[in-house]
């Protein structure tokens, strides 16, 4: 990254987040909504200007359109801290944000116009000559309010618990991701795990219908992860991602205890089985050009998962690794459809930026 004359250059650290249960009754908390994108800073030095992504890479070259918005709406000399969002319909849409990182830049392009990003800013870092990282959080939310208004999306706050939780399940209809909370006194502490996040977490049970082998282990030896498989109205079985992050103990014992449900036979998700349209495991994907191994099992057993969201439309799947919670012996596989997957009720994105609490139809 070229060098910049601010009192904070790139790459710098953003400030992190630690999972948290429950939001508290505490007052001493600035709580936002949690945003579903990519966390960005925002580096403006006069006509120079640089998106760093969280791991300290230029973002430039995949949101062009953000190049031109923020240099309409930042002063000359700024660094902020937000995310970089897309929204389709009305809401948050992950896989379209995820499809802007292209190598090919006419493809960048067409979709910056068809599925334009945005900035949301949720603190800022430095104005002018001033650095404000040992400001505290209330004191930087005074300052970077102080800059909206003029086509910047600043994201909404508030240091009332009731309307924290209210948000936490509120602005989920608008594809968000839950609930941040920042001390009041702290400065901004880059790297470092200061503020508290509280996302959703779901549950379901899945058909367990492949595995793959543990990578630095023998085939057969330890179990790497499961497949996860769910029943669509129609019948098919549609992959829809992945249970692991067993104990080395485990891993082993998975290993003996599925190899009985190993087949070469029929199974849903091979061969003539197939049905268009059919979400399937190790597939190409845009982030890789080969197939992965797995191993298809008899879809027998269901287990029961933790999950944050899903992506993807219908049918959809879990965005991350799912968590195993405990096996379901008293579930028929064929049970295990995709109307357990809550699906939030809708709500207007834009009026999240406005921070308002109306429930749109």
């Amino acid at each position: 990254m070229t060098a910049m004359s601010l009192p904070l250059t790139p790459p710098v650290k953003p400030m992190l987040a630690r999972a948290v249960a429950k939001i508290p009754d505490s007052t001493d908390l600035l709580f936002e909504p949690k945003w579903d994108g990519f966390r960005c800073l925002v580096f403006r030095d006069g006509a120079e200007i640089t998106l760093q992504s969280r791991a300290g890479k230029p973002l430039n070259r995949y949101f062009p359109e953000v190049l031109d918005h923020v240099a309409e709406v930042l002063p000359d000399r700024t660094v902020m801290d937000g995310e970089l969002v897309v929204a389709v319909g009305g809401r948050l849409d992950f896989d379209a944000l995820s499809e802007r990182v292209h190598p090919a830049e006419s493809r960048v392009r067409m979709l910056a116009e068809k599925t334009p990003a945005q900035f949301v800013a949720f603190d800022l870092l430095a104005l002018g000559d001033e650095s404000l990282l040992e400001q505290p959080t209330d004191h930087r939310r005074d300052r970077l309010t102080e800059l909206g208004g003029a086509g910047l999306n600043v994201t909404p706050a508030t240091d009332d618990p009731a309307t924290a939780r209210h948000w936490f399940t509120l602005f989920e209809g608008a594809g968000l991701d839950g609930v941040i909370g920042k001390p009041l006194a702290e400065g901004y502490s880059p790297g470092k795990r200061i503020m508290l996040k509280y996302k959703h977490s779901r549950t379901a049970d899945c058909v367990v219908a492949g595995l793959r082998w543990h990578a630095d282990s023998e085939p057969g030896e330890a179990v790497g992860s499961l497949q996860l498989g769910l029943y669509d109205e129609a019948g098919v079985l549609h992959h829809v991602g992945v249970v692991g992050s067993f104990t080395v103990e485990r891993r082993r014992e998975l290993a003996v205890e599925l190899a009985p449900l190993i087949t070469d036979g029929e199974h849903p998700w091979l061969g003539e089985a197939t049905t268009e349209g059919q979400r399937l495991p190790g597939g190409v994907s845009r982030w890789r050009s080969t197939e992965q191994p797995w191993v298809p099992l008899r879809p027998e057993r269901v287990v029961e998962v933790g999950y944050e969201h899903t992506e993807g439309g219908m049918p959809s799947r879990f965005r991350h690794t799912a968590q195993f919670k405990r096996w379901r012996p008293d579930r028929e596989p064929t049970s295990c459809g995709y109307e357990q997957l809550e699906e939030p009720a809708r709500y207007d994105l834009d009026a999240v930026f406005r921070g308002e609490v109306v429930r749109t139809r």
